[in-house]
């Protein structure tokens, strides 16, 4: 395709979504019927009245959610439909800790997967108007960069919800500490809940205060620590709730089953540690067999070679 024809082609496509955002802006501006009716019969009798239209914004925003809603939505279900695997995201979201649907996330995977889509184009109308393109690839490339974007976003959900583990991981051993030393001198576990989701802040204090909030509403402690236990992506938090839970129920010293726990994520972690160390022994090699170890035999032979270049007749 000549340059001429592409602007002629993206001139088309840029006036036409020009008329839809002005036609949509015109559609929503005007006053709806519901809202000039209101006023006058608010005082009637509500049965089997339909309830009334929500007032639209006729701000630029409001016009292009207006326009793109729909066609984002259906691109998400269609996404979801492809894909699958909505209690897999929205176990995640819930590890992740975001306040957000399924839908929500398949919508972000869309507005990813239109940048990379963005993307692909872009690079292929600069080698189109540089030398020519084949528009298959073209099409395959802008394609591959949908693809990637929407992978790229459940990658990141995935990342997300695994760094707050660690964070969690490495607040538990001061969280259990802290309220055994508060049931150790005498505080109810609901109590030393309290004074411990109050005094810290984290992860880990933020899943407590949401048990504690199940608690205060009238759930029982047991059944609050339960659902703590099954909601949770990690054993050890498991482990712990369910202790805590059997600890109320059953009247056992919870103070001993909190000194265990975190005593056993203090040896989980430096377990963790050493393996660590031990699967990444060659690569912290590296440097010392590749930079090291060259720069010292060059500073050990070289000044030899240069003696025996300069004895040597």
């Amino acid at each position: 395709m000549t340059p001429a024809l592409w602007g002629v082609v993206l001139g088309g496509l840029a006036a036409a979504g020009l008329l839809l955002v002005a036609s949509r802006v015109l559609v929503i501006r005007r006053t709806q019927l519901a809202i000039r009716v209101l006023p006058y019969v608010r005082d009637l009798p509500q049965v089997g009245r339909v309830p009334a239209l929500r007032v639209v914004s006729s701000s630029p925003a409001a016009a292009a959610a207006g326009v793109f809603g729909p066609p984002m939505r259906a691109a998400a279900d269609l996404v979801e439909r492809v894909l699958g695997g909505a209690r897999s995201i929205e176990r995640r979201l819930q590890r992740a800790r975001i306040p957000k649907t399924v839908h929500e996330f398949r919508l972000e995977q869309v507005v990813w997967g239109l940048v990379g889509f963005g993307v692909g184009a872009a690079y292929g109308l600069v080698k189109a108007l540089g030398g020519g393109i084949n528009p298959v690839l073209a099409l395959l490339l802008c394609v591959l960069g949908f693809a990637v974007g929407v992978i790229a976003r459940d990658h990141r959900l995935t990342t997300e919800a695994t760094r707050r583990e660690r964070q969690i991981v490495a607040e538990f051993p001061t969280v259990a500490e802290l309220l055994a030393l508060a049931v150790a001198a005498g505080e109810s576990p609901v109590a030393a809940l309290d004074r411990v989701v109050r005094r810290s802040h984290g992860e880990l204090s933020a899943d407590l205060a949401d048990v504690l909030a199940r608690v205060r509403t009238g759930e029982p402690v047991s059944v609050a620590f339960d659902a703590l236990a099954a909601a949770t992506g990690l054993p050890l938090v498991a482990r712990f709730a369910t202790g805590v839970a059997v600890a109320v129920e059953r009247g056992t010293p919870l103070a001993e089953v909190l000194h265990a726990q975190a005593a056993d994520v203090r040896e989980a972690g430096r377990r963790e540690l050493i393996e660590s160390a031990a699967r990444k022994e060659v690569l912290m090699m590296a440097p010392v067999v590749f930079l090291v170890l060259p720069i010292t035999i060059v500073f050990a032979f070289y000044p030899g070679a240069i003696g025996l270049n300069l004895t040597t007749p």
